[in-house]
């Protein structure tokens, strides 16, 4: 069963909107006969600088109503300015994520509900109270042990990006972390069971970059890299070498084990996809093979649309089909 199954009812819009702090995109997605994916409607518009500004603990949007008018623009230049209903990647910054590993044997629901609330607050460094959170049971561990996917944002943070799109009447279905909109092409059952490797996701942004390293198609490590801009492939060495040594090596069942990873993606800009490769193949011997969107089966509307800049609203505007 794919990860986000018990995320997606009832069903989803096909289409969505991506925010960081330097653009807004929105792509609408048609499904043809075939099951493929086209991108009907698409556009983007940059932001002006301090307009949102994404932090977890801190305001994120200096003027709800500037926000709102710059998206109602951008619908409208796009075609799209009938639609009510969105999902929304919001940017990485303003979001947490981290996979919650449960010690011991087998508990009741209500302990296990009590020990996920208390791994949560721990993980987040905030009290559930103050968040919404998003948790999806996943495989367990080498070792059998239970391990859950968890998202989480601020509600004070969550309702300025609200406040904006209820200016407009927008009504959103799901707000995930711009980095799970993009691992979701790694993630699509074809793509997850064309490869016994692993895959690796590297979601840059202006603070740093997400790097999200999948295995059968789930999340298995996911690291959230603050850095400059200058440091963004050094801090992709280390955390190769730490994939290298630490999760590389054989587990104690060696068939479960991935050999290495095989496909990559690249989100956003400020790692090149040639740089990526060379670092990957001196670091792992291998170089991975890049995932493009004839790879996932998304039919492009022009050369000018580059998929790795859509990647994310595209991923949860797909969801209304898993």
């Amino acid at each position: 069963m794919n990860s986000f199954s018990r995320l997606i009812k009832p069903r989803l819009p096909s289409s969505a909107l991506g925010l960081t702090g330097e653009g807004a995109a929105l792509v609408s997605l048609d499904r043809r006969r075939d099951g493929s994916l086209l991108v009907r409607r698409a556009g983007y518009v940059p932001l002006a600088e301090g307009l949102v500004r994404p932090n977890f603990d801190e305001p994120n949007v200096a003027d709800a109503g500037e926000l709102a008018s710059i998206l109602q623009g951008l619908a409208a230049n796009a075609g799209m300015q009938k639609r009510k209903r969105w999902s929304v990647a919001l940017p990485e910054a303003a979001t947490r994520t981290t996979i919650l590993t449960l010690e011991g044997g087998t508990a009741t629901r209500a302990e296990t509900e009590e020990m996920l609330r208390w791994k949560t607050e721990r993980g987040f460094g905030t009290p559930v109270e103050e968040l919404r959170v998003a948790r999806e049971r996943l495989r367990p561990d080498a070792q059998g042990r239970p391990r859950y996917l968890a998202t989480a944002v601020r509600l004070s943070v969550i309702a300025e990006y609200e406040a904006a799109l209820s200016a407009l009447g927008w009504h959103t279905g799901l707000i995930l972390p711009r980095h799970m909109g993009e691992a979701w092409w790694l993630m699509r059952e074809r793509v997850a069971a064309a490869t016994a490797s692993d895959s690796l996701l590297v979601s840059t942004h202006h603070e740093g970059f997400t790097a999200v390293l999948l295995r059968h198609g789930q999340p298995l490590l996911v690291r959230s890299i603050v850095c400059e801009a200058e440091d963004r492939v050094d801090e992709l060495y280390r955390f190769l070498l730490f994939y290298r040594d630490r999760v590389q090596a054989p587990a104690s069942d060696a068939s479960d084990a991935a050999d290495t990873i095989g496909r990559m993606m690249i989100a956003g800009d400020g790692i090149e996809h040639s740089e990526a490769s060379a670092i990957i193949e001196e670091t792992l011997d291998t170089r991975p093979r890049l995932v493009t969107a004839d790879d996932v089966r998304l039919a492009l509307p022009s050369n000018e649309l580059d998929f790795d800049s859509i990647a994310a609203p595209a991923g949860l505007a797909a969801l209304a089909w898993a």
